[in-house]
């Protein structure tokens, strides 16, 4: 070994060894982090916070990474999924127990909790239940727990599938009703709609005209404006449900 201090060979070991010891601590405790120079299986991991643009974005980001040697991964930069540059707020720098786990070791697994069944459950019990038929007369019967949920489940998927058929229904109808008018084959399309018991209509606009006639009884002592009064008490109505009635209109309203 070459001593700067001494030019020539010399036998101060112990010297040199106190000036290495003394570099290697430095460079440990540089920024006030601590590395793991004895390089044992303990991971020093880095916590970065990251903040985005807190007039369009304002989302706080927090990062922890280790390079798996024992330094921290120095990580300075990041993008928001917004797409805008982050800015680095503040580092912290901790260590991660070592695991003494082995491949061979299986992971602890979770199983779902199994359903817990009451004490007082039992599906072959006999119930009393009314039965509901329209508007006729209600019936009774009697019927094992077992046989009622199996009723209760077959219900429900009947509902599902009713409420799918009456979808694809809706959606048959407005195909048919758009193609009919230029359908070179109307009686099929006809044929279809009435197995699906679908009602071809279509909606058409109108205006009309109704000549009224009728009395007011109008109070001697009072000074009306007759068509004010038609205006504001007459109004049209329909006896048929396929005719909505939209804006109403009062002229010529005269006395005669």
């Amino acid at each position: 070994m070459i001593c700067r201090q001494c030019p020539q060979s010399c036998g101060c070991d112990s010297y040199h060894t106190a000036i290495i010891k003394k570099a290697l601590e430095s460079i440990e405790n540089v920024s006030g982090v601590r590395y793991n120079t004895r390089m044992t299986n303990e991971l020093v991991t880095s916590k970065y916070s990251f903040v985005c643009d807190p007039h369009e974005c304002d989302s706080l980001i927090e990062l922890t990474t280790s390079d798996g040697f024992g330094f921290p991964s120095g990580v300075t930069e990041l993008t928001c999924p917004c797409g805008r540059k982050t800015t680095l707020v503040s580092v912290e720098h901790d260590t991660i127990a070592p695991s003494n786990q082995t491949k061979e070791e299986q992971m602890e697994t979770t199983t779902p909790s199994a359903v817990t069944v009451p004490d007082t459950y039992n599906p072959n019990l006999l119930v009393t239940y009314k039965v509901i038929r329209g508007y006729s007369d209600a019936e009774y019967a009697t019927d094992k727990v077992a046989s009622l949920e199996w009723d209760l489940h077959n219900g429900r998927q009947s509902q599902k599938n009713v409420t799918t058929l009456q979808s694809k229904i809706a959606t048959a109808k407005d195909i048919i009703a758009e193609a009919y008018a230029d359908s070179s084959d109307q009686d099929t399309l006809r044929s279809i709609a009435e197995a699906l018991g679908i009602e071809l209509t279509r909606t058409v606009e109108f205006t009309c005209s109704i000549e009224v006639s009728g009395t007011i009884e109008l109070d001697l002592l009072e000074d009306y404006d007759i068509e004010d009064e038609i205006t504001d008490n007459l109004y049209v109505d329909s006896q048929s449900g396929r005719i909505e009635i939209g804006d109403i209109e009062v002229c010529h309203v005269r006395e005669c």
